[in-house]
């Protein structure tokens, strides 16, 4: 890791196989590895979640049999990772936004 990448900060959630297939953790690895080092993903692997909160996106991530997303914020010094989830509709459920911002609230608050 270089200096210049930012920190990964696990506020909730966890990839681990299982319920993830290792390629999904595999992927999801990459994909954080490089929002640490400053790259802007965008779809299909990620996605702006503004009703989140500011500079709140979630990745997508396809496994054999789920659809994963992995809800995080990019902040001046780190990557926040504040839940991760199987999706199971179009739409990201009201309790799943209200537990992000409410996590986000208290990682604010430390």
């Amino acid at each position: 890791m270089s200096p210049k990448d930012k920190v990964l900060v696990w506020f909730a959630g966890e990839v681990k196989t299982p319920p993830f297939s290792s390629e999904a953790r595999i992927e999801a690895g990459y994909l954080l590895r490089l929002l640490q080092k400053g790259k802007s993903l965008s779809l299909p692997q990620s996605r702006p979640m503004p009703s989140i909160g500011k500079g709140c996106h979630e990745l997508r991530i396809n496994d054999e049999t789920k659809t994963w997303r992995i809800v995080y914020r990019i902040d001046d010094d780190a990557i926040v990772v504040v839940d991760v989830f199987a999706k199971k509709t179009n739409k990201t459920p009201d309790a799943v936004i209200k537990r992000c911002q409410k996590r986000l609230k208290q990682y604010d608050a430390i």
